[in-house]
């Protein structure tokens, strides 16, 4: 069995330095107010990874630090530590924290677990499969509609836990699937203008059909049929110059009679061979010039396009740029990548169909298991309502009536779609109101350790923690009802470890070890002590409870208490 099995403190509060044993069942802790009882459950609460303040180190002390050896054999427990680094060797867990005050007087905190420092938080989740802390603030939780739901969920045990695992996979999907659909729908009206405006881009850029370049080329061939009648009457005495109609010499042929001349003089002298190259390629280029000339004439006088067509073009082109708002060229150059954009954007109509299709689908499924959580809620309600009723009986309320309200509501939520209310009838007749409006704090912790019990054993049994803390559950009761209080704690001892805080000798009468706190002061430092006390001792410290003082009077009242509890339990 799982279990805490001692816990050292060392300057935490009004301890020095304390080792408290823990035993497998039902261990009492007792003291006088003010010696420093709720340091145990301050200490268990650091070690459960809960906030560091550094307000809890002893007044004097820069550090304080606490330690829990726990025997454990949860395989998941283990699983966790190793994970983290540390190391449970022959299934001793040891969980340690440290606390110092940082210059400017806050809390600086270290954590480990088997050995390997660790943050908080692996205390945190380890703290859910080792213990429970009931204080009055988790009686005052109890008026919470979140603790009252996740009781009656404990209630229900494995076959909600499994369904509600059913649940939130449909829950997440559906969520998922709306929040992608709403965030389509609220960027809809961006997405169409962009998609207006490349559409609108692509159109133009088709009906225009600009090809890269062709402003360029245009300017050029506007510029020439601007200056057709200089350059034709340039170009004419040109071609006359190389290639002359008339007798005149023209380059053309002078250079071919140059180049036959030196021909036939190279036969003579070979060293004429290379000016005789190159005057073959003289006259190749100058024919070759003379013939593009001719070309350049022709298109002069029959030009493919006029000069009106080509600045009609140009002004369209540039129209076109103007609209766009950035050069054609680049705009030329993005349209295959504005294409795909549009067809994106364009697709958005049938992802969000598709969307709606399965959020309805998926709310459909999800509300389907939400009805079946419901169903296995209402059974697990009418079950633990019928178990508090025994246990609040047996705790001097033998009148009073827990309900367990299972509403239904309209929306969906994480763990369903259920409202849970617990309502107190405290007599016969009376109306049931939420406990958090009809019971006193005394009510209250008698209905959560009721509740705590009917969990621990039965039909309702539930085995998650293996270690509950009760800080004062006894607080606003007395007399008989404590003394059914503690027989309900040994009672859930035998399912459990328990360790109770307690003002009242009945209740600690029916623990099976006991520890007491232990004020002491040498005039200028007060300090506590811990202790177990057995025997003797303990029937002392049950007198102290019992009337202040450890009589002949007291202590017969003790061992009398001890002895019908050892009875009764």
């Amino acid at each position: 069995m799982t279990r805490l099995d001692e816990l050292t403190i060392r300057s935490l509060g009004v301890i020095d330095e304390a080792r408290v044993p823990f035993g497998a069942g039902f261990t009492a802790i007792t003291g006088e107010t003010g010696a420093g009882k709720t340091m145990v459950v301050q200490a268990l609460a650091l070690l459960r990874g809960e906030r560091a303040d550094a307000g809890v180190i002893r007044s004097g002390e820069d550090r304080a630090a606490v330690q829990g050896v726990w025997l454990v054999d949860d395989a998941d427990a283990v699983a966790q530590v190793e994970d983290a680094g540390g190391v449970v060797d022959d299934g001793e867990l040891i969980l340690g924290r440290a606390l110092s005050r940082g210059p400017d007087g806050a809390a600086r905190s270290r954590a480990q677990a088997g050995g390997a420092a660790v943050p908080a938080g692996v205390l945190r989740g380890l703290a859910d499969r080792l213990v429970a802390v009931h204080g009055q603030a988790d009686q005052q939780r109890l008026r919470s509609a979140d603790a009252q739901a996740a009781a009656l969920d404990r209630a229900a045990g494995e076959p909600l836990r499994e369904l509600l695992l059913e649940y939130r996979a449909e829950h997440a999907a559906w969520t998922d699937a709306r929040e992608t659909a709403q965030r389509i729908r609220s960027a809809h009206d961006a997405r169409a203008a962009e998609a207006d405006a490349l559409r609108n881009e692509l159109e133009e850029l088709e009906a225009f059909d600009p090809q890269p370049g062709e402003q360029d080329a245009l300017a050029t061939l506007a510029h020439r049929l601007e200056h057709a009648e200089g350059l034709r009457m340039q170009l004419a005495e040109a071609h006359a110059a190389l290639a002359s109609d008339d007798d005149a010499p023209d380059a053309v042929t002078l250079a071919g009679h140059a180049r036959k001349l030196v021909e036939r003089a190279s036969s003579d002298d070979a060293s004429l061979g290379e000016a005789h190259e190159m005057l073959v390629q003289a006259d190749a280029l100058l024919q070759e010039a003379s013939a593009s000339i001719v070309r350049a004439l022709d298109d002069l006088d029959r030009p493919e396009r006029s000069l009106d067509e080509v600045q009609q073009r140009r002004a369209d082109l540039s129209g076109l740029e103007r609209r766009l708002g950035r050069p054609l060229d680049e705009a030329l150059e993005a349209a295959p990548l504005a294409a795909l954009r549009l067809a994106e954007l364009a697709g958005d109509d049938d992802e969000l169909a598709r969307l709606d299709a399965e959020e309805a689908s998926r709310l459909e499924a999800a509300t389907a298991i939400a009805d079946r959580l419901s169903v296995v809620r209402q059974a697990a309600a009418r079950s633990l309502e019928q178990a508090v009723a025994t246990e609040l009986a047996a705790l001097a309320m033998p009148n009073a009536r827990l309900h367990v309200e299972v509403a239904m509501t309209e929306h969906l939520t994480a763990d369903g779609h259920d409202r849970v209310t617990m309502l107190l009838a405290p007599h016969p007749g009376a109306e049931p109101r939420p406990v958090q409006k009809g019971a006193s704090g005394g009510e209250l912790s008698r209905i959560m350790l009721a509740i705590e019990v009917a969990l621990s054993a039965g039909e309702l049994a539930d085995q998650s923690v293996p270690t509950m803390v009760f800080d004062e559950v006894d607080a606003g009761v007395g007399g008989a009802a404590a003394i059914e209080i503690g027989r309900r704690l040994a009672q859930l001892a035998q399912h459990c470890q328990v360790i109770v805080v307690t003002h009242l000798a009945q209740v600690a009468a029916f623990a099976e070890s006991h520890v007491r706190v232990e004020k002491g002061s040498d005039g200028r430092i007060t300090a506590s002590s811990v202790s177990e006390v057995t025997g003797d001792d303990r029937l002392a410290e049950l007198a102290r409870m019992l009337s202040g003082t450890a009589s002949d009077t007291a202590l017969a009242h003790a061992r009398e208490l001890l002895e019908d509890a050892r009875a009764v339990g």
